[in-house]
């Protein structure tokens, strides 16, 4: 074959074969006369979306939130894609491999609803939200407003820049249980000063599942001359949502959790004309000062970046509305058995639009890690502990493939050890 022939196959590599199976796609298809909100109990469709997942028997697993594992045909897929290009080696490194970087990013900024030259590829939300915080040029005295219930890894890289900069840390508590939006919104605007340059606010809270008003806060923020940085680790590919409306600054996501990406892959949005104002992390070949200066990481696994569109077009094949509504659904299925029961603690907003897939529960008198341990040894049921930031219960994140007699075992494991 000679170069142009070959360079005309290796183009299409990640790109061809990438729609779910036309099986899936047509058995899908004869759901579409129902609403995301009827199909959201519909026991039929979501049992053959399980079937498309190979499920370790051993428990229940109702931990999602950290790693949502592949469905077997983004698996099988994000396989092939390893084996080529250990097939092509160098080759495809030096010829194709950044065009067909572009076409993931352009997909990606496809569900997001931004300008592909606001999104770049990251390995992971820390990565994303650690480089917005450190390309931001602090001087000493600056402020930076987060909350007691964001991720600890994100408050210890601003405490980084307390240490390296002097910058002042300002430290708010969410409850769990809110009012109202403006309740939230006034935590923020209450410790902000005109010395303020950021603030830091999770999308939703990972250790209860609360979703912030981020458009609220955002506009208030930029109304008193601070910009706004959301850690949407557990909303992408969650919730129905595109990013500009959140009227924010810079956004971060990890693809690994509710997209179903391969680990390694994270997204990182840089509203338009922000991204010259940063620092790049590491020197990018070109330094110029659009976000591809922001992520530049070398080489990489390029494999992983090539299996982000399988899980988009089998996200997409599902449906992000049908998603969205399943993993309410579900998270109401359980809670609403529960919450009013003494001894019970739900430490998540049942309200609808504070809430999704994700919530937190906890027994009166036991410890976080004893009720954890309790539930899988005795009931096999997998979840974690959180007992930290005013929260005291296990984290509950069911996944598409969950079904209602799982969730059944785990109301019943809850009743006999409330009693």
């Amino acid at each position: 074959m000679n170069k142009r022939g070959f360079l005309k196959s290796v183009a299409t590599l990640g790109l061809g074969g990438l729609l779910p199976s036309e099986a899936f796609g047509n058995w899908v298809q004869t759901f579409s006369h129902k609403t995301a909100d009827e199909l959201a109990g519909d026991e039929a469709f979501w049992e053959g979306v399980r079937k498309g997942y190979r499920l370790k028997p051993d428990y229940i697993n109702l931990e999602n939130g950290y790693y949502c594992f592949l469905p077997q045909e983004t698996l099988e897929n994000y396989i092939n894609h390893v084996r080529e290009i250990n097939y092509q080696g160098s080759y495809y490194m030096r010829t194709v491999q950044g065009d067909n970087k572009k076409k993931v990013v352009a997909k990606l900024a496809e569900v997001a609803g931004c300008s592909a030259d606001e999104i770049a590829i990251t390995r992971n939300t820390t990565e994303s939200l650690d480089t917005v915080i450190n390309g931001i040029s602090w001087k000493a005295g600056d402020e930076a407003i987060m909350a007691e219930q964001d991720y600890g890894s994100i408050v210890n890289m601003l405490k980084l820049m307390e240490n390296r900069y002097g910058i002042v840390r300002k430290t708010v508590s969410v409850p769990n249980h809110p009012s109202s939006d403006e309740e939230v919104v006034d935590l923020y605007r209450k410790a902000m000063t005109p010395k303020t340059r950021l603030i830091l606010v999770s999308h939703m809270v990972n250790i209860t599942g609360q979703i912030l008003p981020i458009k609220k806060i955002s506009d208030m923020a930029h109304s008193l001359g601070a910009e706004v940085l959301v850690d949407g680790a557990h909303t992408f590919a969650h919730l129905n949502f595109k990013l500009p409306d959140l009227g924010c600054d810079y956004y971060g996501a990890s693809l690994h959790k509710w997209l179903s990406v391969p680990l390694g892959a994270g997204l990182l949005y840089v509203r338009s004309g922000k991204a010259s104002g940063l620092w790049s992390l590491m020197a990018d070949w070109e330094m110029k000062d659009d976000i591809n200066h922001l992520a530049h990481r070398g080489t990489h696994p390029v494999a992983t970046d090539l299996a982000i569109l399988n899980a988009i077009d089998y996200h997409q094949v599902i449906g992000a509305e049908r998603k969205e509504a399943r993993l309410r659904y579900l998270q109401n299925y359980w809670t609403s058995r529960v919450k009013s029961l003494p001894n019970i603690l739900l430490n998540t907003p049942t309200d609808a639009a504070r809430s999704c897939g994700i919530a937190n529960v906890g027994v009166k008198q036991m410890k976080p890690a004893d009720l954890a341990k309790t539930l899988l040894e005795k009931y096999k049921v997998w979840t974690v502990a959180i007992d930290s930031a005013n929260v005291q219960g296990c984290r509950i994140t069911p996944n598409v493939y969950t079904t209602l007699a799982e969730l059944d075992t785990f109301v019943k494991a809850l009743k006999e050890l409330a009693a």
